[in-house]
């Protein structure tokens, strides 16, 4: 709720020299908060610092755990007989780390857990002897199982190099390794022409697909009707590098429903519904959860990031997306750019990390992850809460700057979290002196 800060830049002063680059006057912390038009409720997300975080709607910090997470996921009360604030981590990164090793590639995590309101593991998989390369994506399944994406050196046939092998990981509460599934194994499926995977090749990357999703249908209308591609345990998993989205069949582990890695040029700006056009480096990409507006549709952070075999063409401007599109058709039938929010699209952009979530009024939380910023729209576009993290750190240590960044944000009810959790829901509009254009202000209501 504070929006400063020359304070906060003095203080990174003694945390690293490379802050003298960080702005001292941008604003952090909630900038704009309507609680009327808002889903109200907690924002849990992992803080640049290495720790994760759990926010109210006015930006005041309700709870940390001093592990990171990447991402933290909360787990539901139905699935603890009724206990709340768990949430899976990372718990500890490798002593000793490959020299191809970072968060984004996976081969960093020696261990992931389930701990407690009190920080307590209560759960653990892997440990430094028996690393688990976690990355991207960590969930606990309604079987009380968990999935997570892994990674691995491989090297493939005809490659000259070894490569980053992207894994699905299905652990029972036992730490017993039921179902697995390698991308590496099914690389013919992902569509790529002999040209590309040739280019890939190439391209001596070995994290040449960079795998960012791995999530399950769940229960949803298509399958109820009968279209068995849309079973509720099968996974959609995302590759940012390739800009390709598969569904993989549990059953048979084929790929059984494709988008990309080929797309139309970009309609940006077109009517809508339209057929799925040109993404570019996309996050979460996942299926509306039943219950939920929009469910059975697939909703993603379309980055509009530098990805592609070949690298694919970018719009005039930098500037990414949130769409929603029909899984059956193929089309978008929702979008959100910044010109949704009477902001110029420019302003509205994340080359990397990044996710969006539908929440039960209709709104849409959206992590603009480069920036740190969270925000809430309504299906208009309207902005109804709005908020930066004030959590800055180095992603590696090898990192020569700081940042806020926020690879994704989930918004949890109240009752997620211990009861008498504190929370307030006050409104804010000190944001409009440095977002004039937020719905609501009365800059822009001038304006009209």
């Amino acid at each position: 709720m504070k929006l400063t800060h020359r304070l906060f830049g003095l203080l990174l002063l003694t945390f690293c020299h490379s802050a003298l680059a960080i702005p001292t006057a941008i604003p952090v912390g909630t900038t704009f908060y309507d609680p009327a038009r808002a889903w109200n409720g907690f924002i849990l997300f992992p803080g640049n610092d290495n720790q994760t975080h759990l926010i109210d709607m006015t930006g005041k910090e309700v709870h940390r755990w001093k592990y990171e997470s990447f991402p933290p996921w909360p787990i539901k009360r139905e699935q603890l007989n009724g206990q709340r604030g768990r949430i899976l981590v990372q718990l500890e990164r490798q002593n000793k780390l490959d020299k191809v090793a970072s968060p984004g590639n996976g081969m960093v995590n020696a261990s992931v857990a389930e701990v407690n309101w009190q920080g307590d593991v209560v759960w653990q998989y892997g440990s430094q002897a028996t690393p688990v390369h976690q990355h991207h994506e960590l969930q606990r399944l309604d079987n009380g199982n968990t999935l997570l994406l892994g990674a691995a050196l491989k090297r493939l046939p005809g490659y000259d190099y070894d490569v980053i092998d992207n894994t699905i990981e299905e652990i029972t509460p036992q730490g017993k390794k039921i179902w697995s599934w390698s991308v590496a194994d099914h690389l013919h499926e992902f569509g790529f022409s002999d040209k590309q995977l040739q280019m890939i090749r190439e391209s001596h990357d070995p994290d040449f697909l960079h795998m960012n999703t791995a999530a399950p249908i769940g229960p949803n209308h298509w399958f109820d009707a009968g279209d068995k591609r849309f079973a509720p345990d099968n996974i959609l998993l995302n590759s940012r590098n390739g800009n390709v989205a598969v569904i993989v069949d549990r059953r048979s582990g084929k790929v059984i429903w494709r988008i990309g890695p080929d797309y139309p040029a970009s309609q940006l700006g077109k009517p809508l519904p339209r057929p799925l056009d040109q993404m570019i480096g996309e996050h979460d990409v996942h299926m509306i959860p039943a219950g939920l507006p929009g469910a059975g549709n697939i909703l993603i952070f379309d980055n509009q990031g530098n990805a592609g075999y070949p690298p694919t063409r970018q719009g005039f401007f930098s500037a990414s997306r949130v769409i929603e599109v029909n899984p059956v058709s193929k089309q978008i039938v929702w979008e959100y750019t910044g010109e949704k929010s009477q902001q110029a699209i420019s302003t509205f952009y994340s080359a990397y990390i990044s996710n969006a979530q539908r929440l039960p009024n209709g709104n849409t939380l959206i992590d603009e992850g480069q920036s740190g910023r969270l925000f809430q729209v309504t299906p208009q576009g309207d902005i109804v809460w709005e908020y930066v993290s004030p959590f800055y750190g180095k992603a590696m240590p090898r990192d020569h700057y700081v940042a806020n960044t926020v690879y994704r944000a989930y918004m949890v009810p109240y009752t997620w979290a211990p009861e008498g959790t504190p929370h307030h829901e006050t409104a804010v509009t000190s944001g409009c002196t440095h977002y004039p254009a937020l719905p609501g202000c009365p800059a822009l209501d001038v304006a009209k």
